[in-house]
């Protein structure tokens, strides 16, 4: 705690009076451009990564970026989803994956989770995310991908299927006033791959 109570005292006496302007604009508006949904992985910082000011992305973070398809009823992610498409408006939706994911690694190894009732349901939504890493696999045999990089892959993908069904970013792919991305970030190196939905290939993002 006495880190963090630091961070706070640096960032009240370096950062804020250099940013004066903005933060003096944040207070009263918010439009984030981008809704950024990632891993709580604490060691995938959205903002680090994009090289985002403040104001400029809209966060959901959940363990192994999942994102639960659309039901009626109460649901955080949900929620979240519907404000930043309906409210705030953004114009694009990223999905992020990571390299050596923990939850993703415990799906890809059959990591015993009878300890762990609540991680182990929530994981259960990642259940079209290992199918789909099955057929990769399978179609491509010995490609030389380990087999949690290719589950991180599928599961990308399977999440942004599950992100269409919500029906906000189903009017907003209709209207054409949205846009959905897959990228995949590499802690090591700091790469970052944007998947091909459809195909499953992938490219740089940026050289």
């Amino acid at each position: 705690m006495r880190d963090l109570a630091a961070g706070v005292a640096r960032f009240q006496r370096d950062v804020l009076p250099a940013k004066a302007d903005l933060f003096a604009h944040l207070a009263t508006n918010h439009t984030p451009h981008t809704l950024f949904i990632g891993c709580s992985d604490a060691r995938v910082v959205p903002e680090l990564i994009t090289g985002s000011e403040p104001g400029d992305l809209f966060v959901i973070r959940t363990a192994g970026n999942l994102v639960p398809a659309y039901h009626p009823g109460a649901d955080g992610v949900a929620a979240s989803i519907e404000y930043a498409v309906a409210v705030l408006g953004v114009s694009d939706i990223v999905v992020c994956g990571h390299s050596a994911c923990g939850a993703m690694t415990a799906l890809a190894d059959d990591h015993d989770l009878t300890a762990l009732p609540a991680v182990a349901h929530w994981l259960r939504h990642a259940d079209a995310s290992l199918a789909r890493a099955a057929r990769a696999a399978s179609a491509e045999p010995g490609a030389g991908e380990d087999k949690v990089s290719v589950l991180v892959r599928s599961n990308v993908i399977a999440q942004l299927a599950n992100l269409a069904t919500h029906p906000c970013v189903g009017r907003g792919l209709a209207a054409k006033t949205l846009t959905l991305r897959g990228w995949v970030y590499d802690i090591a190196t700091g790469a970052v791959d944007q998947l091909d939905p459809g195909t499953g290939s992938s490219a740089a993002l940026a050289a």
